[in-house]
């Protein structure tokens, strides 16, 4: 007798024998039992989950001569005929060899019939998601209502080609891929059977490398059997599936964790060796630090798939949580970059290297040695200094030759200028010369920010303590906000202080009013119109209308569209008692048709309710234009509004204080309306 491959040999006979889908063997068997069964049946899912072997078994069920019940005898002549895929009443059909509406047809021409030997007459469509859209509709009638002794079983590995109508004539069941474990614990079980040696880690790389599917592990599995002359190792495994060995991952990450570069860099020239997929080695490596991640968050959910449990929990015992994760998120990033490189062994190494390079926020190696002939005590984790939002700095203190004793300022809330300072001021104190530090002077945990220097004084300069932060989002009082101006020191004394900002200039000082900027006007000259005019409003008579009212006036005309377009970017040079004269540029003239004329000419009659005559002219235009003035006003409100932020006092302690700067293109004005 040929020999039988195992995905073959080992299909379940049973509802005992499937292994996994629970969920769907629970419905089908109660259903048998209960006698409350549907006349279609459709199980989804992706190849060698069990779809064919359910509906072979559900088949069974229904035409065992001991009666339809979950489990069959399988000694019957339907129960061996089924088994051995020769029961005239089970039609097996591959829909994707018979796609034509005439298969389908011709398929449903013997539904009326009874069964010849079996209870039930079956319809095991196969792969039906490649049926044509006429055979889904050719089959619609009959799947909705068969007769009561036909019984339609459908299988597919992609359910959303199925037209609606198939999937609501159905009871769908969809078949999950299987877990690692349960497809080694059959492995397992089957090689038993088959008194075959195996090593079990081989198992798991058979189990990885199905991908969820039964019958591709048994096929691997039989490849594995004859590559390994009748016995299943771990390194012939490995070389059949050309995955590299596990050792050299554990050695990187060993490496890395030692933030050992050269033994990084070793283990990468060992593993360039074996000419190895470095995407799936990059795979490996990531796999492994999430198992890592695990053992550090949960340690009970970790596995001994590999059989490197122990490996495991030690990489996890070296490594803290936040280095794990950082080195995942570095290795999958880079994964999706490895075929950019110009040689993959680079890009790897460049990607071990990155994780080296860079540690999470805070997180300081520590490069102290041990003690000399000392016992090396245990290091209690320091305190890592993290630089997140603005912190207040603590005070300083200050010494001075004339007072030994430390003066400590304490101010409650980070101290900040009370008024915007002036930018000639500010430029003045950031290219000040840093002052000379004498012996005796200290300075207690100096902020890590900007620093400034200014001249020394007799006594820190006494400020106004600022109002409480809550305060700060209220809107800016309009007022004249008085500092406190330093008297002259009599004798100049060495001292070091925390940042402080220049003192505000005189003109700053004098009053933080903000006052409006004006909209800038050209003037004119030659006796022509000044271009640039200011918005004039309607006038109550519009007999009286001026091309000053142009701007105003073309927003009462009521035009849409490109028409609108067009009128806003012509300028209106003259009005006359007889009517108006209009220029436009020469990019306007494929545009400006006689039917968009017409249409202005006509809402400008509706407007002032006379007649009139409009004249369009292809000239220069000495006046500004309604869509001009609305770019200007544009950029004129910006300018205000930037300026305002600049002279703002909040803005101002914001910039001295955390050295920010405006984005000026990102200022977007508040509509005036």
């Amino acid at each position: 007798m040929s020999y039988q491959v195992l995905a073959r040999k080992w299909r379940p006979r049973r509802f005992q024998e499937m292994v996994g889908q629970e969920h769907v063997l629970k419905a089908l068997v109660n259903a048998l039992d209960d006698d409350r069964l549907h006349h279609a049946y459709l199980f989804t899912g992706t190849r060698g989950v069990g779809k064919t072997s359910i509906a072979r078994l559900f088949a069974k069920s229904l035409n065992c001569e001991q009666g339809v019940s979950s489990e069959p005898c399988g000694q019957c002549t339907a129960c061996r005929e089924i088994a051995e895929g020769r029961f005239v009443d089970l039609i097996e059909v591959d829909a994707a060899s018979r796609t034509k509406v005439e298969d389908t047809r011709e398929l449903l021409e013997n539904v009326q019939y009874a069964p010849t030997h079996g209870r039930f007459k079956v319809y095991l469509i196969d792969e039906v998601h490649m049926l044509s859209s006429h055979s889904f509709n050719a089959l619609l009638k009959t799947l909705e209502e068969p007769p009561p002794h036909v019984k339609f079983l459908l299988a597919t590995t992609d359910p959303q080609k199925l037209p609606v109508t198939i999937l609501s004539r159905c009871l769908q069941f969809n078949l999950k891929n299987l877990v690692p474990e349960r497809i080694v614990s059959h492995l397992k079980h089957v090689l038993e059977e088959e008194e075959i040696s195996f090593e079990e880690p081989a198992l798991w790389l058979l189990a990885r490398s199905a991908d969820g599917s039964m019958r591709d592990a048994l096929s691997l599995t039989d490849q594995a059997i004859a590559f390994g002359a009748g016995q299943v190792t771990e390194n012939d495994v490995r070389a059949m599936l050309g995955t590299i060995d596990q050792r050299l991952v554990y050695q990187i990450l060993d490496a890395i964790a030692a933030h050992d570069g050269a033994q990084v860099l070793a283990a990468s020239a060992e593993l360039a060796g074996f000419s190895p997929d470095y995407s799936s080695v990059l795979g490996e490596l990531i796999s492994l630090l999430h198992r890592v991640a695990l053992a550090q968050a949960v340690p009970q959910a970790v596995d001994n798939s590999l059989g490197d449990l122990e490996q495991v929990r030690e990489l996890a015992s070296k490594m803290r949580a936040e280095d794990v994760q950082l080195y995942y998120q570095i290795a999958v990033m880079g994964r999706k970059d490895l075929p950019y490189v110009p040689h993959a062994r680079e890009g790897l190494e460049m990607i071990l290297l990155r994780m080296l390079a860079f540690r999470p926020a805070g997180a300081a190696v520590s490069s102290v040695p041990a003690p000399a002939g000392g016992s090396a005590q245990p290091e209690e984790p320091s305190p890592v200094a993290v630089d997140p939002a603005p912190v207040p700095s603590p005070a300083p203190v200050l010494t001075s030759p004339a007072n030994s004793a430390p003066v400590a300022v304490e101010p409650s809330r980070p101290v900040v200028p009370s008024v915007p300072m002036s930018a000639p001021a500010a430029a003045s104190a950031e290219s000040s010369p840093e002052p000379p530090v004498s012996a005796s002077a200290q300075v207690v945990d100096r902020a890590p920010r900007q620093e400034r220097s200014v001249p020394m004084m007799d006594e820190p300069p006494v400020m106004d303590e600022p109002p409480p932060w809550d305060e700060y989002d209220a809107a800016p009082v309009e007022e004249t906000l008085p500092v406190k101006k330093p008297e002259p020191a009599e004798a100049p004394q060495e001292a070091v202080v925390a940042p402080v900002v220049a003192p505000p200039s005189p003109e700053v000082v004098e009053s933080a009013v903000i006052e409006p900027v004006k909209p800038v006007v050209a003037s004119g000259s030659g006796g022509k119109v000044p271009y640039g005019e200011t918005y004039e409003p309607l006038p109550d008579d519009l007999s009286q209308l001026a091309p000053v009212h142009w701007v105003a006036l073309v927003s009462d005309l009521g035009l849409t569209g490109m028409t609108d377009s067009l009128a806003r970017a012509m300028s209106l040079e003259m009005v006359s008692a007889s009517g108006f004269c209009f220029h436009y540029s020469p990019e306007q003239d494929a545009l400006l048709n006689e039917t968009q004329r017409n249409r202005i000419a006509e809402a400008l009659r509706n407007r002032l309710g006379k007649a009139v005559d409009v004249e369009y002219r292809e000239a220069a235009q000495t006046r500004e234009t309604p869509a001009q003035y609305s770019v200007r006003r544009r950029q004129e409100r910006k300018a205000e509004a930037v300026n305002a932020l600049k002279h703002d006092p909040l803005v101002q302690q914001i910039i001295e204080q955390f050295g920010a700067h405006i984005e000026e293109e990102s200022v977007t004005p508040l509509d005036p309306s």
